[in-house]
């Protein structure tokens, strides 16, 4: 039996630069992985059966879609019985379902004995989502093209997070599909290795003006209290807040976990969870989630 753990992730930034000849947009995007977690157990078996509490038909869940796919690819036979324990929200821009697909994916790949590399997993992942296969690499990755495109960077140090999802969940596909170049606000990040490497090194100051989420515009439009939820985490002491990708989840960075908790108390209507982000060195994940 093979246990492994699906981290949710923050977008640090989302620059939408246009839309592609596939229909698809060209993205530019600091994404980090954090403590909260989704759980996949992997077992041997003639039959391929994930079991899930997810209100997801089995045959449209990422992780069932990963497993065929991969049986399909190499010639696999045999199954596996897959548990998948879900922590991480649905609808809410943390990548919980493309974190699982990929998790399959390296799962599947150890219990098949199939040796494939990171790279021929990767290929594999850009199958199933744009965003899949940052979730084969480290912890903090720069991701380009319509998001499949990974270079993994350095995570020194870890930061204090607050989670805060509104009660309603938001469909990346209708977030990108109501997007417009016009409505898109001017800031961006406007040395993007500089913002990356303070990113690296966890380093607070001087960052709150550079971080920008293109998709905002639209999930704000829709969803006022995306916006309310971002004010209120500032004046909860919050360094800076941000949507993390298409929404609904904000998140509040703070110079401590304390001060995280204590902010936590403002959001009760709320689903919240304190947690940090991953770094290189870090083995020990911990979340603490109401």
């Amino acid at each position: 039996m093979l246990t492994l753990k699906a981290p949710a992730k923050i977008n640090w930034f989302l620059n939408i630069l246009g839309k592609r000849k596939d229909g698809y947009h060209e993205i530019q995007s600091l994404i980090q992985k954090i403590t909260l977690h989704d759980k996949l157990t992997f077992a041997p078996s003639n039959d391929l059966i994930l079991k899930t509490g997810a209100p997801v038909p089995v045959e449209e869940n990422l992780v069932y879609k990963a497993a065929m796919l991969l049986k399909s690819r190499c010639g696999i036979e045999k199954g596996a019985v897959i548990h998948l324990d879900k922590n991480i929200p649905m609808g809410a821009g943390l990548g919980g379902g493309s974190s699982d697909a990929a998790a399959a994916l390296l799962g599947l790949n150890e219990l098949w004995s199939l040796d494939l590399s990171l790279e021929e997993l990767s290929e594999i992942a850009g199958q199933l989502g744009s965003d899949v296969p940052l979730f084969l690499y480290g912890p903090l990755s720069f991701v380009y093209g319509r998001g499949e495109k990974t270079v993994p960077r350095k995570a020194e140090k870890t930061l204090d997070i607050l989670l805060v999802k509104p009660p309603f969940d938001v469909s990346t596909a209708w977030v990108y599909n109501n997007f417009s170049m016009l409505t898109k606000k001017a800031e961006k990040v406007n040395n993007i290795e500089h913002f990356i490497r303070k990113i690296e090194r966890a380093e607070l100051k001087g960052i709150t003006g550079d971080v920008s989420n293109d998709l905002e515009s639209v999930t704000i439009n829709s969803f006022p209290v995306i916006a309310g939820i971002k004010e209120m985490l500032r004046k909860q002491g919050a360094v800076f807040s941000l949507m993390s990708g298409s929404g609904s989840t904000v998140f509040g960075v703070f110079e401590s976990r304390k001060k995280a908790r204590e902010a936590s108390c403002a959001f009760n209507e709320f689903w919240t969870a304190v947690v940090q982000t991953t770094a290189d060195s870090e083995k020990v994940w911990g979340v603490d989630k109401r």
